[in-house]
């Protein structure tokens, strides 16, 4: 698929508060035995409401900017300014967007897996930071990474498992509906969800690799202030056997700690992180960072265990590697490990989303971006299962749509996951890595048929004849193929597949298909997509307003869109 890469050349300041924490939820997670551990649920990074009781975990690091906190149990609040430097050098991958293709020429529609939400984040940061419809850069908004990052539960039809003879890894929930910018047409939204929510694992070995270099270390509170802060909170989340390991790196890597549980000394490992960062700064050779921290992964390799790298960055990178393209085929040679990836993105003016995206992608990785510590604690703390214990690797999509009943489809987002129909089946071919409990929301735009088929020989198709099924009310078929995460050389294991019909939902649509819409919509606009026919964002903004809820990240996410009528 065709790629650019797009500078973005703006200037903007502004100002970012965190809201703050308000309840807990029980997670269960298990190692050599059962576990219980309660986090503190986070709501977003709010503009209008501060939350001034906002208070840190216990034993939060020491570096709370707005306060002056020190090691024991400080913040009030987390706010801090966003300051964009005199050039603005963002890099982002912009993609072809996907096109209408019809069910009579490719009656199949094949992609990977994808968990991903930093695309969100960085909205709400640029957004925050004064950015409005016609700066924000190009090739930002990835649609699928909008829609992951919220909850849909409440999606009212449940898909059927035709293949009874395999235990059900996912479960699948749909609504399909008209769709709003295009009234003519249809709209089906798709919830695949993980089933298994705990994990038994021999162990955790983590190494967090943290860039130090010069463009790390200012604004702080922005980079490695937050860097710090963020795994800080991280640390009191871990318990039971675990070790952790710190690797920087700037113009060299060092390794800072290695193979530790001792909290402690872990916390000293981060400190002196910090102040290599604010003292010496330097160059980045994000690629020795990376064979370093691999090197050290394999070193403490739990087998049986999950094992992963926690890469923590601003993506510029001008030492070693530098392109996406070599970083991604660094990173594809360390991940036959085992070793699965996760990457946090920091930082704002040079930010390379393109080599951060890239190096997820081809890791067995995830990618979010930081762009406050309530988001942290959100992706390490409240959903540390979903972000950092990975049930299903590999994970690819096929969706057969039924000439019958559709006439041509549109996927929405996931532009740079798609794939040939024949590498479905292939296992060699590279999926997505989803995490225990975690969701991928899928979204469709449908054109109807007016029930005469075309040619081929699938579920609905056979030759120059229909099947038998084609003649039912099955709008498509969705299969779902996997493999298990068995640890070293576990990319020799066959996959499992899973098949699921769905038919047209009934009844009024609920909260999460209006909201899941409206997501879309303003994504649309904001993207500037050929294909946003009559988008609305002022009536995008409503539909999510009236479908959000009591959810704070909906909430806010209706906060951004007002902002953007300003």
């Amino acid at each position: 698929m065709k790629k650019t890469f797009v500078k973005a050349l703006t200037l903007t300041t502004s100002l970012t508060i965190l809201a703050g924490c308000s309840s807990s939820v029980q997670v269960e997670t298990t190692n050599d035995q059962a576990t219980d551990q309660t986090y503190n649920t986070m709501s977003p990074c709010i503009i209008e409401d501060p939350a001034s009781d906002y208070k840190c975990v216990e034993a939060p690091s020491n570096y709370c900017v707005d306060n002056e906190c020190t090691d024991t149990s400080g913040c009030e609040t987390d706010s801090y300014a966003y300051e964009e430097p005199d050039m603005n050098t963002e890099e982002y991958t912009q993609q072809v967007e996907n096109g209408f293709t019809n069910v009579s020429d490719n009656a199949l529609s094949t992609f990977g897996a994808d968990v991903d939400t930093a695309s969100y984040t960085n909205f709400r940061r640029l957004v925050n930071s004064g950015y409005t419809i016609d700066t924000i850069p190009e090739g930002s908004i990835r649609v699928e990474e909008m829609l992951n990052y919220f909850d849909y539960d409440n999606l009212n039809t449940n898909a059927m498992n035709i293949s009874s003879d395999v235990q059900e890894a996912f479960s699948v929930t749909y609504e399909t509906g008209t769709c709003p910018w295009n009234t003519e047409n249809g709209l089906l939204v798709m919830n695949v969800k993980a089933n298994q929510t705990q994990v038994d694992n021999a162990g955790t070995n983590f190494v967090f690799l943290i860039d130090t270099s010069g463009s790390m270390s200012s604004p702080e509170e922005e980079r490695i202030g937050l860097v710090v802060q963020s795994f800080n909170a991280f640390l009191e989340t871990l318990s039971g056997n675990y070790t952790i390991s710190v690797v920087t790196y700037s113009g060299s890597s060092e390794t800072l700690i290695e193979g530790s549980s001792d909290k402690g000394q872990i916390k000293e490992a981060l400190t002196a992180a910090y102040n290599s960062c604010v003292q010496y700064g330097g160059g980045t050779n994000g690629s020795g960072g990376i064979t370093a921290a691999y090197e050290i992964a394999n070193k403490y390799f739990i087998e049986g265990g999950n094992n992963r790298v926690i890469i923590a960055s601003d993506g510029d990178m001008n030492l070693g590697l530098t392109s996406a393209t070599e970083l991604t085929d660094l990173i594809t040679s360390e991940k036959e490990s085992g070793v699965f990836l996760t990457v946090l993105g920091f930082g704002a003016g040079n930010y390379s989303d393109a080599n951060m995206e890239a190096i997820a992608d081809a890791g067995n990785g995830n990618y979010f971006y930081i762009d406050c510590l309530g988001e942290a604690k959100r992706v390490l703390c409240d959903k540390i299962a979903e972000s950092t214990v990975t049930v299903a690797k590999d994970v690819k999509f096929q969706v057969e749509f039924n000439p019958n009943q559709i006439s041509s489809y549109r996927l929405v987002g996931y532009e740079n996951r798609t794939m040939a129909a024949q590498d479905f089946e292939d296992d060699t071919k590279d999926g997505g890595e989803v995490g225990a409990g975690q969701d991928v929301t899928v979204v469709y735009e449908l054109v109807y048929a007016d029930g005469e088929g075309s040619d081929s020989d699938l579920r609905y198709q056979n030759g120059v004849q229909t099947t038998t099924e084609a003649d039912s009310d099955e709008i498509l078929a969705l299969s779902i193929r996997y493999k298990k995460p068995e640890g070293k050389n576990s990319d020799n294991e066959k996959s499992v597949e899973l098949n699921y019909v769905i038919t047209p939902s009934e009844g009024d649509n609920s909260a999460s298909f209006t909201f899941a819409a409206a997501v879309v919509e303003s994504a649309l606009i904001i993207s500037s997509s050929a294909y946003k026919e009559n988008a609305n964002l002022e009536n995008a903004t409503a539909r999510a307003q009236n479908s959000a809820g009591d959810d704070p990240y909906k909430t806010e996410f209706v906060a951004l869109l007002k902002q953007l009528h300003q």
